[in-house]
């Protein structure tokens, strides 16, 4: 198998890029997305997160970095930049860094439906401190929100109320694959 100058076969770049996409597809269908970004999706976070229990970490980070970006770009069309945007540095932080860090679920590998949800709630609870961390330092200080709120309320009700739902729906979807042995495919 050739491989790059990154260390990574080109049939894992291949993945990597398809796993993205496809993650990228799964975002743009949406039944609901909040005002100020954060949607429920069908499962958008499972490519990225099944490619991640199946080729570690690294691949599964690549992969959620090249997926926020797409994310990004999908938000600014649908949702509008003012919505979306409030500091460059929040930008990088909510969709490269936050989307990136799905691939933590790399860290528990084995095919079972316990490790890989695991895995998946390690990545989703990491994602949920990064939009919160953002919430906390940017957001209530672009947005009024209302006081009795909370600076930290707020955005630990915002975040949550999205990625509660989409942890949900994508615990489900892995659990299936896990069941479905389709960790053990190689292509």
């Amino acid at each position: 198998m050739e491989k790059s100058k990154t260390g990574f076969q080109t049939k894992v770049l291949a993945e990597i890029i398809v796993f993205a996409a496809l993650s990228a597809v799964l975002y743009v269908f949406r039944p609901f997305t909040l005002p100020f970004g954060g949607s429920i999706t069908l499962g958008s976070m499972v490519p990225v997160v099944w490619l991640s229990l199946r080729r570690g970490v690294y691949a599964g980070v690549i992969a959620g970095a090249i997926f926020g970006i797409l994310a990004f770009f999908i938000d600014v069309m649908l949702v509008g930049a003012s919505n979306v945007i409030a500091t460059p540095i929040q930008a990088v932080l909510e969709y490269p860094v936050a989307f990136g860090v799905l691939g933590l679920a790399g860290i528990f590998k084995k095919e079972s439906v316990a490790s890989a949800i695991s895995g998946l709630s390690l990545a989703a609870f990491v994602r949920f401190l990064i939009h919160y961390f953002v919430g906390v330092y940017v957001w209530y200080n672009v947005y009024a929100f209302p006081p009795e709120w909370g600076q930290y309320l707020w955005p630990a009700i915002y975040n949550g109320s999205f990625l509660a739902v989409e942890f949900i729906i994508s615990a489900i979807l892995i659990a299936i694959l896990v069941k479905k042995g389709t960790l053990k495919y190689a292509f």
